[in-house]
């Protein structure tokens, strides 16, 4: 009987084992993954711009709509001056992108490797999301300075409920990394979670069918509804993979404007 426990599709395995100094630093599933997620988009993007055509073919033309796409992100959120970020950004949103696209096939063509989303990971959305909130911390205070801190003191706000306004923004910005992190996490597990959880029915129904002596046929037949559902998520995963890159892009983003315009 197939697996059909939905938590095991997260499970971390050792491709190559690799030990020094007493670390464990064993090149795994979750490092394969991001190496070919890198290594993946790079080929992409060099194949589909490799022609540079005055009339782009149909690959060029998708990777100009990201880009524009990108570019237009960035802009209307941090102004013309944040596309000094735009590489940050764009190399953000796709990195996360191809990940969630490829951890939505099931079967992986490789000797012993699974499917395996990294974004569902949570070391991995708390790292990028420590990456931009630190990018911000660093260059908020090298292009402003003290004048920094003024992303606690919103202009306009009466002098009387300017500290308690002010803690507020001090949590909210100081919890930042967390909400970052947690979003791109919890909605890629949920997800997958779901997709397993519906799919094993197809499976269960068909065995317990089985066991009682009606043949495997009728619990097919009941499975249908939940193979049905299994579709329609995988569907509906396939859009919450692209609006999760799509918001830890956009949130970038904003926070970034902190960085650029702080107080505004």
């Amino acid at each position: 009987m197939a697996d059909t426990n939905p938590i095991k599709q997260f499970e971390i395995h050792e491709v190559f084992p690799f030990e020094a100094f007493g670390l464990n630093l064993a090149f795994t599933n979750s490092s394969f993954f991001m190496m070919l997620t890198a290594g993946l988009t790079i080929v992409l993007f060099t194949v589909a711009m490799s022609s540079r055509a005055l009339v782009p073919n149909r690959a060029q033309s998708v990777a100009e709509i990201i880009y524009g796409f990108v570019a237009d992100m960035v802009r209307s959120t941090a102004g013309q001056e944040g596309l000094r970020f735009f590489p940050f950004v764009f190399t953000l949103f796709i990195f996360i992108l191809v990940a969630n696209m490829l951890g939505m096939f099931p079967y992986f063509p490789a000797p012993g490797l699974h499917s395996f989303t990294i974004t569902s990971h949570l070391i991995v959305t708390v790292a990028l999301a420590m990456l931009v909130w630190l990018t911000v911390i660093v260059y908020g205070v090298f292009k402003n300075g003290a004048k920094f801190l003024r992303i606690f003191v919103p202009s306009g706000v009466p002098i009387f409920i300017l500290p308690f306004v002010t803690l507020i923004e001090i949590i909210s910005f100081v919890s930042r990394p967390i909400s970052h992190s947690v979003r791109l996490f919890a909605n890629m597990l949920a997800g997958h979670i779901l997709l397993k959880v519906f799919a094993g029915f197809i499976v269960m129904m068909a065995a317990g069918s089985a066991s009682m002596g009606w043949g495997e046929l009728p619990g097919y037949i009941a499975g249908i509804f939940p193979f049905a559902m299994t579709l329609g998520l995988t569907a509906l995963e396939f859009l919450v993979a692209f609006l999760q890159a799509y918001v830890f892009a956009i949130l970038t983003c904003i926070y970034l404007n902190d960085a650029l315009h702080p107080g505004h």
